[in-house]
């Protein structure tokens, strides 16, 4: 379990779990609201296929106390970059502020690398660029795919 001690509005402790068989299930049935459906998958299903399949990502379920409330996937780039992606939070969890303490606590835990922090977003997609920019994400004025690129550079250890 990944815990930075982070909490949603409504109190509830925000955690990153591993997706296991006891959750895979509910991560899977994660579905965002219809109109963010242009910037991500319309289940998390998809996210979680593609981890299975892929050797860069790993998956993980994103808890409001002991409830499954979203996804979130991590992967290491080939120069060493963590990068941050597939996140869904399910449309009757939003607005709470789950997916800001799940990206903080996901990018604190990637921080202690030492390596830059990256993710991208759709460029239409301004809740998403408002979200990362106020947790200290910066586009780096690269793209992938369509996708702005911005990175988190963490602290070099003291």
């Amino acid at each position: 379990m990944i815990n930075s001690g982070l909490h949603d509005r409504a109190g509830r402790g925000v955690t990153l779990r591993p997706v296991d068989d006891d959750n895979w299930r509910a991560v899977a049935d994660v579905a965002p609201r219809d109109d963010q459906r242009a910037w991500v998958a319309a289940l998390a299903a998809r996210y979680l296929l593609l981890t299975m399949h892929s050797d860069v990502w790993t998956s993980l379920a994103v808890y409001a106390d002991e409830t499954v409330v979203g996804h979130l996937m991590w992967g290491v780039d080939d120069d060493g970059s963590r990068w941050i992606g597939g996140m869904v939070i399910d449309a009757a969890e939003q607005d709470r502020g789950v997916g800001r303490a799940a990206v903080r606590t996901l990018a604190d835990w990637l921080a202690t690398a030492g390596q830059p922090i990256r993710l991208s977003y759709h460029p239409d997609n301004v809740p998403a660029a408002t979200l990362y920019r106020s947790l200290g994400f910066h586009p780096t004025g690269g793209m992938e795919d369509d996708e702005v690129v911005a990175e988190l550079t963490p602290p070099k250890p003291a």
